[in-house]
């Protein structure tokens, strides 16, 4: 049974999708990366970068987390005290601003923007004795949604980006792959049009679920405080927003912070076209939104930059992101994307390390 949208694509029912198969799709996913990250290289002639997210900037910042008890019920305060966020206290963090694209282009180019943070969890909280080398990660985009929903989308697109020629190689997809790419191509389009801003004014967005506990499921984001500022931005230079964030760091006086929020998978609450599913259609479809008009977020930390703190390219290349291997028991990511992306993440990565050395 296919479940058609409004963007030309499908969603698949739980009953379609195989975890077995789905092997096989995310180790030709992890393939293709690797071919797209080379291909981008050699076509701008440059070192090779990551596979996606390949232009950004590296700085510290600290990552607040709240007391769940402050101000809240009871009850409210014991469902959101999971993983991390049962441990209150400042911790050091590293944070990457980037652009989506596999190529290094301009700045002002239309693209989605991405903020990535790890957390050492080892310095800063009250009850994390006998924590050593631990870190929780997180990955976010300026849009309440993943453009892809799943691994066989991110497949179908994979495929698209790695053809020699894209228009041959779209008219060779199997039927259902044309229609998951004309779905992702027209969401993204979406995404790509919102309004021009500084990384430091942007809401991002987790996109996909994790775990919260052992029977709650949450999509993070983080808003950019009222009196964030940033100057105006020149388009004309080619790295227009990286340079603002860095005039940002090194001459204003008050840094940018960013509220954390959960916001809790509640089947009662959520409808998609104003109906009703169950809990693995909104943990296994990643371009479905989850309306915050009904499950609203809970503001739970606070990730603050740190002036002066912009990382060198060199170190900067060396850092990466993994929300599955660096992630909490209480906090694990769930669903077909998370599954289908850290394999291709670590492929990715691993190949950028080892051209490093040589």
């Amino acid at each position: 049974m296919l479940f058609f949208t409004k963007w030309f694509g499908v969603t698949e029912t739980d009953a379609e999708r195989s975890r077995i198969s789905e092997q096989s799709v995310i180790e030709e996913i992890a393939k293709n990366i690797l071919v797209m990250q080379s291909k981008t290289a050699k076509d701008q002639n440059r070192p090779l970068r990551r596979g996606t997210h390949a232009k950004g900037i590296c700085v510290r910042a600290q990552f607040e987390v709240f007391n769940p008890g402050e101000g809240r019920r009871e009850e409210e305060s014991a469902r959101i005290a999971k993983g991390i966020f049962a441990m209150p206290g400042v911790y050091p963090a590293v944070v990457r601003f980037a652009n989506a694209d596999s190529n290094i282009n301009p700045d002002s180019k239309p693209d989605v923007r991405s903020l990535s943070f790890s957390v050492d969890l080892t310095k800063g909280g009250k009850e994390n004795n006998g924590m050593v080398g631990i870190r929780q990660d997180f990955s976010m985009q300026n849009a309440m949604f993943l453009p892809i929903n799943d691994s066989a989308a991110f497949l179908a697109i994979t495929k698209l980006l790695i053809a020699s020629n894209p228009g041959k190689g779209l008219l060779s997809l199997p039927f259902k792959d044309k229609l998951r790419v004309f779905r992702t191509l027209a969401l993204t389009k979406k995404l790509e049009r919102q309004p021009f801003k500084a990384y430091q004014l942007l809401r991002y967005h987790s996109n996909t679920p994790f775990r919260h506990g052992p029977a709650d499921f949450v999509k993070y984001a983080v808003s950019p405080s009222s009196d964030n500022r940033a100057n105006a931005i020149d388009k004309k230079n080619v790295n227009c927003l990286q340079d603002e964030l860095t005039r940002h760091l090194l001459k204003d006086e008050k840094m940018s912070s960013f509220d954390f929020g959960i916001q809790f998978l509640d089947t009662e609450k959520m409808t998609y076209h104003g109906k009703h599913y169950y809990i693995n259609f909104w943990i296994e479809n990643a371009s479905v939104e989850w309306k915050e008009s009904e499950v609203p977020f809970h503001k739970v930390g606070r990730l603050t930059l740190l002036p002066d703190s912009i990382l060198s390219e060199e170190e900067s290349e060396k850092v990466s992101f993994d929300v599955t291997g660096n992630a909490l028991a209480d906090s694990e990511p769930v669903g077909s994307i998370n599954r289908a992306r850290q394999r291709g993440d670590l492929a990715s990565r691993n190949a950028r390390m080892a051209s490093a050395r040589d």
